[in-house]
């Protein structure tokens, strides 16, 4: 007989971060039956052991090497016995009963393939953490800055960054990955994460290939986790903007032609250049640097 859920935390020297996800995993779930599946990428800080001696009842892959993301994720998923499979990043904590309301929530909706939280960082303020896919009007709003515009969540952007959109139920082409909710069959049907995305861009990959096969995207406010990771831009480093790029050109070489391909290299390297004039102007010369390495990067 299946649990209700499987959530699956994937770690790399996040000791303490990981600790606290886990206390307040136990702390605040009720009414769900489930399990705890711990993949530890490699890390050099005992996390591990830490799981292994304070939450004895955690299923955990200790992997000797760090297999990035996607990898460490599916092996999660490969061992999962729940109906609904939760990925839940290492940086996050609960702060209500969030399990419990999102299966409950999950149980209404039509064709799911996909259900998101709201995600808030420590202060409480809303954090960005869905979308569009990003075809080429919206890639061409994107480095334009056009989406940044009052309006802008009426296009259909590819991240959604104005906070009032997420205070309703939604229906997205995508969601973060850092707290998502799968249900197994829909996994069982599409497969899992793409494991040649080491890191950024797996959640769009993923929902396309979900939506393609006729499920739901779906984002609710009826619940609320803390994720720390994304607290503020100036927080993210050079590897995520330079990722996002590289994601994005794999979402064109996997799933678009050739002449979109190209037409989407040169939207990213007029937004980048867009970026490298306004961030020099401004004085900023690590993110003029980074948007440096982003334009070479595609």
């Amino acid at each position: 007989m299946k649990i209700d859920l499987s959530v699956i935390i994937v770690s790399w020297n996040t000791n303490k971060l990981l600790e606290d996800c886990l206390s307040s995993v136990y702390r605040f779930t009720k009414d769900v039956s489930f399990e705890v599946i711990v993949v530890d990428n490699g890390s050099q800080d005992k996390s591990a052991d830490m799981v292994r001696q304070k939450f004895p009842q955690v299923k955990l892959i200790p992997n000797r090497d760090n297999l990035g993301f996607t990898k460490a994720n599916n092996q999660g998923i490969k061992i999962a016995k729940g109906k609904y499979i939760l990925l839940l990043n290492s940086d996050t904590y609960l702060i209500e009963n969030s399990f419990s309301k999102l299966i409950k929530k999950a149980k209404t909706l039509q064709s799911l393939g996909v259900l998101a939280p709201q995600l808030l960082s420590q202060d409480r303020t809303i954090q960005q953490s869905a979308g569009f896919f990003p075809h080429l009007p919206q890639v061409f709003w994107w480095m334009t800055f056009i989406d940044d515009l009052p309006g802008g969540q009426f296009l259909r952007p590819y991240h959604v960054d104005h906070d009032s959109f997420y205070n309703k139920d939604q229906n997205v082409d995508w969601v973060t990955a850092a707290a998502i909710l799968v249900p197994t069959v829909v996994i069982n049907k599409v497969g899992g994460l793409d494991e040649k995305i080491f890191m950024y861009g797996e959640e769009v990959e993923w929902c396309y290939r979900i939506k393609k096969a006729g499920f739901e995207i779906y984002f609710t406010p009826a619940t609320k986790i803390i994720h720390i990771g994304r607290g503020s831009s100036n927080q993210i480093p050079t590897s995520a903007f330079i990722g996002e790029y590289k994601a994005v050109i794999y979402f064109y070489q996997k799933h678009k032609g050739r002449f979109s391909l190209q037409m989407a290299r040169f939207f990213l390297k007029i937004g980048a250049l867009l970026r490298i004039a306004v961030f020099s102007i401004l004085g900023r010369k690590e993110l003029v640097r980074t948007y440096v390495q982003a334009f070479k990067s595609v």
